[in-house]
């Protein structure tokens, strides 16, 4: 009898305990955070989303902290955001060739509570400029086309901090691009095209010593005349 009684209080307190979970509202989600360099040295911009809870319906807010170092008693700062409700944040005066990685802590205040994401980055690592700007084709004598472009003016210092370029290129009416590459000037010729053809070409940067990745290609830009006229 003792033995029936303890079996049927432990099943009973199974039971609740489950039902009282259910009851409790789902964890916050964790922001998922991305950083970026694009206008090395200056600063590095870092953005975030949350994924949307079932159970909230009021404003949710971040706080922004990074630091020098991962150790925890490490001296914190603020990534400056334009409000609290924003979902991006800048880290400026960034230090540069450390050793010692950045640590962001991305924090949101939801009405039911708190999440956070803590994401490591070293600023040459995550180095990706924008795209190049006004890029400009001119037919040449003699089957030559002309490339020219501009760094991209979120790119801070190119005179100092030199970009590298490379140029995809493909004739219309074909779906395969032809690549070039790297350029270290801002612009170049392209031989032997076929006349009575037009071109369509875009330009990607990268840092010059390789650290970070290439940029997204430029907006599509299409020669105006059409070649061997």
């Amino acid at each position: 009898m003792a033995l029936r009684l303890l079996l049927t209080l432990t099943l009973w307190a199974g039971r609740s305990s489950c039902r009282g979970r259910e009851d409790l509202p789902a964890a916050p989600a964790q922001p998922r955070v991305h950083c970026q360099a694009f206008r090395y040295p200056l600063a590095v911009d870092c953005s975030w989303t949350l994924p949307p809870a079932a159970d909230s319906t009021g404003p949710t807010s971040f706080i922004a902290t990074y630091r020098l170092g991962v150790a925890a008693h490490g001296e914190s700062q603020p990534c400056l955001q334009q409000k609290p409700e924003a979902t991006s944040c800048s880290i400026p005066d960034i230090q540069m060739f450390s050793m010692v990685p950045y640590m962001l802590n991305v924090t949101a205040v939801h009405p039911g509570g708190i999440s956070s994401s803590f994401v490591p980055f070293v600023p040459e690592h995550i180095i990706k400029p924008d795209p190049p700007e006004e890029v400009r084709l001119s037919p040449l004598p003699g089957q030559q086309l002309e490339v020219q472009w501009g760094p991209p003016k979120s790119w801070p210092f190119p005179e100092i901090f030199s970009l590298k370029y490379w140029i995809r290129y493909r004739r219309q009416g074909t779906s395969r691009f032809r690549q070039v590459g790297p350029i270290e000037a801002t612009s170049f010729t392209l031989r032997a095209v076929r006349p009575r053809a037009r071109y369509h070409i875009q330009v990607a940067a990268q840092d010059l010593t390789d650290y970070g990745e290439l940029s997204d290609w430029s907006h599509p830009a299409t020669v105006s005349v059409t070649l061997g006229k």
